[in-house]
């Protein structure tokens, strides 16, 4: 099966997986013996949170990738554009598809019920997750779409946490 996208996304998903499953391996080890972590009640409150924070999550990856598809014409890779979007939910945020992703450690973290991956691993996914945003994405579409990103990036935040904005990321509203 042949994957029409670039290396450096096919990087980024390569280095999600690796957080997402070596956070759960590394917090399983500490966690293996806690008393919490066996605790059935714990596991389905932790479970049903973490369910509705990945859809979240998901949502808004699937929200945003929708909006930006419109700035891709056929001949780009998948998870790609050639022109600058600024619509929709990009009107609210720069990038609420990392945003809503940003989520996943956590949700995950929240699914599996595991108190370290929950308290310590997820947020330092998370921070890593915003510090990868702040330094790569921005400084590929800076030099990708140039002074029109700018612009852009001067009138809108990077995410943005206005009701209006989240019900557009989350809802499609």
């Amino acid at each position: 099966m042949k994957i029409n996208t670039t290396f450096s996304v096919v990087i980024r998903i390569v280095l999600w997986l690796f957080m997402l499953v070596g956070g759960a391996v590394y917090a399983y080890k500490i966690d293996k013996n806690d008393l919490l972590f066996h605790s059935p009640i714990f596991h389905i409150l932790s479970g049903l949170i973490g369910l509705f924070i990945l859809r979240l999550a998901f949502r808004a990856a699937s929200n945003g990738g929708r909006e930006l598809a419109k700035g891709r014409d056929k001949t780009m890779p998948r998870l790609e554009t050639n022109g600058l979007v600024t619509t929709g939910i990009y009107s609210c945020m720069r990038h609420p598809m990392l945003f809503g992703l940003t989520l996943l450690p956590l949700g995950w973290a929240l699914l599996l019920g595991m108190p370290t991956f929950i308290t310590i691993v997820a947020p330092l996914e998370m921070i890593f997750i915003v510090f990868m945003v702040i330094v790569f994405e921005e400084m590929e579409v800076k030099r990708k779409f140039g002074d029109d990103y700018k612009i852009y990036s001067q009138n809108v935040p990077m995410v943005s946490f206005r009701r209006r904005c989240l019900k557009k990321l989350f809802f499609g509203i």
